[in-house]
């Protein structure tokens, strides 16, 4: 018995991914798409996607949010498992990125299930709130530029409704946060972001080390 979490090397990672990890063809195809692009470390790990579906199966979402889309592997993992009347609104600023998304949605017939926003997120936040979709959605997920974490963050807070659940990525950053000679922007934005929502007394919290590291915030 341990009394902290295992560090997974290799082949540890690989029998986890051999025995949990359950990736629909498309997802498969999609994420090896995206493997080919300089941009591919953006990508989320399979285990990842699969742990935010389930999730959002627990808690029975219908309406969900995401943060930076990319190619689109995280909004088909949570579309595939989205009810009937389910949706993620979903919002990047990258028609390139989004586009290559595209052919794999259609393919899972989940297209009508993502609503993709063109467009600085917090634009498109912004407008949701004064849209009057305040406190109706049940999910989201960010995963965007690190600088604005925090905005993004009190703005999912204000869409989603009590009892939903926030899921923020890339909150150990590749272990930067620790790195003291680590003083860029996002790094530091990564770590502002960590320290703000340990006290902010609104949610409760836990920081899951699974991929990059995701803090789960359930509102309450």
């Amino acid at each position: 018995m341990s009394n902290r979490t295992t560090i997974l090397d290799d082949a540890l990672y690989e029998y986890l991914t051999q025995v949990s990890v359950r990736e629909a063809d498309v997802l498969k195809r999609l994420r090896q798409d995206t493997a080919q692009m300089p941009q591919h470390n953006m990508q989320i790990a399979p285990e990842q996607g699969q742990f935010m579906a389930l999730l959002v199966e627990l808690i029975g979402a219908h309406r969900c949010l995401e943060i930076g889309t990319f190619t689109g592997y995280s909004a088909l993992c949570v579309a595939l498992v989205l009810p009937d009347d389910g949706h993620v609104v979903a919002c990047d600023v990258s028609q390139e990125f989004t586009d290559r998304a595209k052919p794999f949605w259609r393919e899972a017939g989940v297209m009508d299930k993502i609503d993709l926003r063109i467009g600085p997120a917090l634009e498109t936040l912004d407008a949701l709130i004064a849209g009057g979709e305040r406190g109706r959605f049940d999910f989201a997920f960010i995963d965007a530029d690190k600088v604005n974490y925090l905005g993004y963050f009190q703005r999912a807070f204000d869409l989603i409704r009590p009892g939903g659940l926030i899921a923020v990525d890339n909150v150990l950053w590749s272990g930067a946060v620790v790195d003291a000679s680590r003083d860029d922007d996002d790094t530091e934005a990564i770590r502002e972001f960590n320290l703000a929502l340990k006290n902010d007394a609104r949610v409760s919290i836990s920081m899951v080390p699974i991929g990059d590291g995701v803090t789960l915030a359930r509102k309450r």
